[in-house]
Order: C-alpha cells, then sequence, then structure tokens
C-alpha cells in the first residue's frame, strides 16, 4: 500500500456511484485516498434488471476497480469488509487491517425495506446487486423450464407468474423487460407455451405508478403496461409472501413461484461506534454539508444518507450520488485548505424511465416526453454514464442485438450464488427442488 505520510488521509468506504466519484475526484490532489469495498469491482446497478432478465451478461454491468484508479497515484484500493467504524478513534477496522483517517467518506448504498413484512425477507427476490440478478434471472429460467413440461395447470401457473412489488423505476422497469423476455425468447424456445401462460403482475400501494414523475406520465406508464400484458395492481399492498405466493391487504391472495421486492430502500450503515443518528427510513442523518453533526470529519452520501434540509428532496438516483462524490471531494479540500463550505445544491438534469418495448417516459425541465424519444434517451444516458468504454461496446453490442433480433442471449442457468448478507439466499436444495427458504433450487437442472 502507498504510503504518503505528509499528507491528510480519506477514506472511502464503499465502491459505488458516490465513493468512486469522490475518490476519482481527490485523484491528483494533496491527499492520501483509500477506498475500501468488500468486492472489486464496481456495479452499475441501473442495469441489473437487464441481468436478471437475461439481456445483459454480468461482467458487462461491472467492472474492476483498479482499473479506474490505475491513473489515480495517490487512491489506493482494499478489497475487504468492513468489521466496525470507531468514530472518536477515527479508525476503520477491516478484518486483518486497522486503517485510521483523517477524513471518512461513509458510501455504503442501501439494501431492501421490507416495511414489516418479514416473509419478504425470507421468500422475495431482491434486486440491490450482481448477486440478486444472478439469481433472478437463473430462477425464472428455471420456472420455464419446469413450467414447460409440468401438466397440472395449478403448478403451471404457479410457476409461470411472476409478482413485483413496487412500482418505482425498477419495478416497471422489470416489467416491461419481462414482457420482452417472454415475447421475444422465451414463447420461441418453450412451443407449449403461449403469452397467455405467463403472467407478470406488478403490484403497487399508490393510486399510480412512477410517483416521482408528473401523474400524467405515471397514468401513461400504468395504461402502456396494461397494453403489454401487465397485471398492474394499485392502492394494494402485499401483507405477507410464501413459496407458494403472496397475499394482498383486501386478503386477495395469488399463486406465484416468484416474488420480485422492488420497493424500499434504507441505509446499509457499517457496524459503528458510538451508531450514527438515523432517519425513520434507517439512513444517516447528515447536515447540508453532508457531514455527521457530531462527527464534521466524517461524511455520508448517496442511498446512505438523509440530507437535512428543507430546499431539495433527493430521490437516491445515481446522479445525486454522483453528484454527491464532487461535491464531498471538493469540501474536503476546502477544509484542508482553511476554507468554508457550502451546502450540498443537486442539479437535476431532468429524470427518465424505460417501460420496455420500445417506449419510456421523461422529464427534462417543464417538458414531458413519453414513447421512443425517451426510450431512446435512456440508452444513451446509460452509456454514457458507464466508466469504462469495454463495457459501453459490449453493452451495445448486446441491445443491438436483443432490439434487432428480437432476442435475448444470456439465457443461461449456472449454480446459485449463495450471498453473506442479511436477507440473501442461503438455504440448501432439497430432494423436491425447494431450498429452505422456500425458493426453487436451480443447481439439479444445471
Amino acid at each position: 500500500m502507498k504510503q504518503h505520510q505528509t499528507y491528510h488521509r480519506v477514506v472511502i468506504v464503499g465502491a459505488g456511484f458516490g465513493g468512486l466519484q469522490a475518490a476519482q475526484s481527490l485523484a491528483h490532489k494533496a491527499v492520501e485516498v483509500i477506498l475500501i469495498d468488500r468486492h472489486n469491482y464496481h456495479s452499475f446497478i441501473p442495469l441489473l434488471y437487464q441481468v436478471a432478465t437475461a439481456q445483459l451478461a454480468p461482467e458487462q454491468v461491472v467492472v474492476p476497480i483498479r482499473n479506474l484508479l490505475r491513473s489515480s497515484p495517490n487512491v489506493s484500493f482494499v478489497s475487504a469488509k468492513v468489521e466496525t467504524i470507531d468514530f472518536p478513534a477515527k479508525i476503520v477496522q477491516l478484518a486483518n487491517e486497522t486503517i485510521s483517517y483523517d477524513y471518512l467518506v461513509l458510501a455504503t448504498g442501501s439494501r431492501s425495506q421490507f416495511f414489516g413484512v418479514e416473509s419478504a425477507k425470507k421468500f422475495a427476490f431482491p434486486l440491490k446487486n450482481l448477486g440478486d440478478a444472478i439469481n433472478l434471472r437463473h430462477h425464472i429460467l428455471s420456472c420455464c423450464e419446469q413450467g414447460s413440461r409440468e401438466l397440472d395447470f395449478a403448478r403451471r401457473k404457479k410457476l409461470l407468474t411472476i409478482a413485483i412489488v413496487g412500482g418505482g423505476a425498477t419495478g416497471v422497469e422489470l416489467a416491461g423487460s419481462l414482457v420482452e423476455l417472454v415475447n421475444d425468447a422465451l414463447l420461441k424456445d418453450y412451443p407449449r407455451l403461449d403469452s397467455q401462460d405467463v403472467t407478470i403482475i406488478l403490484v403497487h400501494s399508490g393510486d399510480r405508478l412512477l410517483s416521482e414523475f408528473p401523474s400524467s406520465l405515471g397514468d401513461y406508464t400504468a395504461s402502456k403496461l396494461r397494453r403489454l400484458g401487465v397485471k398492474v395492481m394499485l392502492r394494494s399492498k402485499v401483507t405477507s409472501v410464501s413459496a407458494q405466493g403472496f397475499e394482498l391487504d383486501d386478503g386477495t391472495w395469488f399463486a406465484s413461484a416468484t416474488v420480485i421486492w422492488a420497493v424500499g430502500v434504507t441505509g446499509a450503515i457499517p457496524k459503528s461506534f458510538p451508531f450514527p443518528q438515523t432517519s425513520n427510513q434507517g439512513k444517516i442523518k447528515v447536515s447540508p454539508t453532508l457531514q455527521l453533526a457530531q462527527y464534521p470529519e466524517v461524511f455520508a452520501i448517496g442511498d446512505l444518507a438523509q440530507v437535512n434540509s428543507s430546499r431539495q428532496n433527493l430521490s437516491g438516483v445515481a446522479p445525486e450520488a454522483l453528484q454527491q462524490g464532487v461535491y464531498v471531494a471538493q469540501a474536503i479540500t476546502k477544509i484542508i485548505q482553511g476554507h468554508s463550505v457550502r451546502p450540498f445544491r443537486y442539479f437535476n438534469k431532468g429524470r427518465l424511465a424505460i417501460i420496455g418495448c420500445y417506449c419510456g417516459v421523461g422529464k427534462i425541465g417543464n417538458l414531458q416526453l413519453r414513447g421512443f424519444l425517451p426510450w431512446l434517451f435512456w440508452l444513451a444516458v446509460h452509456l454514457v454514464y458507464f466508466p469504462n468504454w469495454h463495457n459501453r461496446l459490449m453493452i451495445l453490442m448486446s441491445w443491438l442485438h436483443s432490439y434487432i433480433f428480437r432476442d435475448r442471449a444470456m439465457r443461461f442457468i449456472f449454480s446459485p450464488i449463495n450471498q453473506d448478507r442479511e436477507g440473501s439466499p442461503k438455504g440448501l436444495a432439497s430432494a423436491s427442488g425447494q431450498r429452505a427458504d422456500g425458493r426453487s433450487s436451480i443447481s439439479r437442472i444445471v
């Protein structure tokens, strides 16, 4: 590890959008930067749903972190899990190493929030990281394999029913992409199936989809998804989930082998002493300058942070984290130089959401967009934001293949990935093909 004893040391925990941007923005500055992440790759979270629906390969949405830091001589990367953080002592404890800091940036992102539906932790599929996306893809394809051969109508219906909980951007994008997967690939792969056999349900507790967009765009999105064959259920809350299906707050029961949890996030706060003050959403409360009140040398950004400001309402999208990463790098530099720091201000360039089937919605300033143009803008923006040219090219080629030839090339089933985080699948397969957590095992049909 590089040592710069005369420089202030900045430790950044988390190499997501905000953390990585902060490290890159501090490159070539008169500070020593140590970036810590449990994985040695950066995941492009907005494209995880395309991995889950067999449009992109897993390696296309990740890039080695060290590749992105090769031109940053004052930045070191450590691939390790943070055990604890001691704020008064200014140390970050890893499994086999203790790292001290002068300034600390917490950018550890978020995890799924289940709103008291404890059964969803065990039986629903989250979509927060690459492992989640791979497991979900394997499960969906395995259900299609089994469903295409199942003669019992009720079992077949359950295997081929996919429910998505949450009508935000992730839920909408998943629903549309699943329609494309079914129509463009699965119906060709399984001649015994027709479009009526596969049921896609989108459940949302609000009265319209995409609440962060104008109501007219949310209504348009719901109408478009219904025309595509998605069963959109508004003002409905999921109260329980099991291996057999899910139940709504009005008592309605749906048999489904796949329930995807795409609603609610809470901060993935590292174990720390003392534990920082949090909001009702489980995020760290920070000042308008993104600092912790008791420990001003500590910053929190991205999904982890709840900004204490009435002037702006942040929604946790990637551009916010990127701008916060740039901001904290500038703020730390100014503080070291003895200058004051102005509050963080997010510059909203607009919002886009892709519905699928060559359709999307967007809002740029006062301009509302719907149809093909925002769909195309969405693709272009995500190509631009991807931090690696090699992956951009591979993603573009996959999109061209998918949209021109109407096919999904990544329909592979491998062994399931076991993850060591809370709420992750850990169960073992039984002889019946059901895991201990109720989700179907896919390892037996590889």
